[in-house]
C-alpha cells in the first residue's frame, strides 16, 4: 500500500514553511498521543535542524496513561522538551508558555550581547493534519484566530499571533508526508482521521480497528457492544455483523448496514467512547 495524499495547498504551505523556518527559534511540533511514531512528520525533523523543539502530545487523554508516562521518558531521552494536552487543551497553555521562557533563554542572552533588545522569540507550530493544531492555537490566543475543524486541511494559510511581549507564534496548517509507504503507519493515521476518509474504504478501516481492539482491547470492545456470545476466533465480519444487529444499524428490509456500523465503532475510537486506546509504545533507545 502506498498512501498519496497531498493537496495541492500543502505543497504551498510546505514551501512557505520553508522560507518562514529561517527566522524562527523555537519549533512547536504537535503530534497525537495514541500515536506519536506515525503521527511525526519526517521533514518537520529535517526542517528542525539546529533549532529547539518542544513536542506535544496532543490528546492524551485518549491515550494509556502508563503508556504516556513512557513516551515522555522516551522522547526527553531524545533531548525534546514534551508536554501532554487533551482533547480540550486544558492547561497546556501556561505549561507551554513556561517551556518557551525557558528554551528561549540562551537567545535572548545572545541578542543582548549583539545589543539587541526586546527582539521577540518567533516559535512556529508544525504538525500533520488534524492533531489539534488550531484548537491549540485558539486556546494560546483566547479567540478564535485560528480555524478549527475536524477534517484534515481546514487550515489553508500562515498567520502570526502574538503570546505576549516577548513571543510570537506562526500558525501554519498541517503538512502530511507525500508518501505513506508503510501500510501500518498509514492505518494508523487513517485510524484517527489524518489521512482523508475518502482514502479508506470505512468497512476495510473498521474491520482492522477490530482486529486491533480484539487483541488489545478486547474487554473494553465486549463491553461497549455487548458481545458476550463472540469469542476472540471469531471472524472480523461476524464482529461487525454483531455490532450493527446491537446498535440497529439497519437498511430497508432489516438489511445489516455495515458502513454505517464501521463508521459507528470508528467514531466511538475517535471520540474516546471506547476508552483510553495508545496504538503504540515506544521503540528501545540503545544503551549509552
Amino acid at each position: 500500500m502506498k498512501i498519496q495524499w497531498y493537496p495541492g495547498h500543502m505543497t504551498k504551505a510546505m514551501r512557505a514553511i520553508q522560507e518562514d523556518i529561517k527566522i524562527i527559534d523555537i519549533i512547536i511540533e504537535m503530534r497525537d498521543a495514541r500515536i506519536p511514531l506515525a503521527s511525526a512528520n519526517p521533514d518537520i525533523a529535517v526542517l528542525g535542524q539546529g533549532k529547539a523543539r518542544i513536542i506535544i502530545l496532543n490528546k492524551s487523554d485518549l491515550a494509556e496513561e502508563k503508556v504516556n508516562k513512557a513516551w515522555e521518558s522516551y522522547i526527553k531521552k531524545q533531548g525534546y522538551s514534551c508536554i501532554f494536552a487533551d482533547s480540550r487543551q486544558k492547561g497546556v497553555v501556561r505549561r507551554l508558555i513556561g517551556l518557551l521562557d525557558k528554551a528561549s533563554e540562551a537567545k535572548r542572552e545572545k541578542d543582548l550581547k549583539r545589543g539587541i533588545k526586546n527582539r521577540p522569540v518567533r516559535t512556529i507550530v508544525l504538525g500533520i493534519p488534524n492533531v489539534g493544531k488550531s484548537t491549540l492555537i485558539n486556546s494560546i490566543a483566547g479567540k478564535s484566530s485560528a480555524k478549527t475543524g475536524n477534517k484534515p486541511g481546514v487550515t489553508k494559510g500562515n498567520q502570526w499571533i502574538k503570546l505576549n511581549k516577548q513571543i510570537e507564534l506562526l500558525d501554519t496548517p498541517g503538512i502530511l508526508m507525500p508518501k505513506i509507504e508503510n501500510e501500518e503507519m498509514a492505518v494508523k493515521l487513517a485510524f484517527i482521521g489524518t489521512v482523508n476518509d475518502l482514502v479508506f474504504d470505512s468497512n476495510e478501516l473498521a474491520l482492522e480497528l477490530l482486529n486491533y481492539l480484539v487483541s488489545n482491547h478486547a474487554t473494553t470492545l465486549y463491553e461497549r457492544y455487548d458481545m458476550g456470545n463472540l469469542n476472540k476466533e471469531s471472524d472480523m465480519h461476524k464482529y461487525l455483523e454483531h455490532i450493527a444487529k446491537v446498535r440497529g444499524c439497519l437498511k430497508k428490509g432489516a438489511e445489516y448496514d455495515y458502513e454505517k456500523a464501521s463508521n459507528l465503532i470508528i467514531s466511538d475510537f475517535r471520540s474516546g467512547r471506547l476508552g483510553r486506546i495508545s496504538l503504540e509504545m515506544p521503540p528501545a533507545l540503545p544503551e549509552v
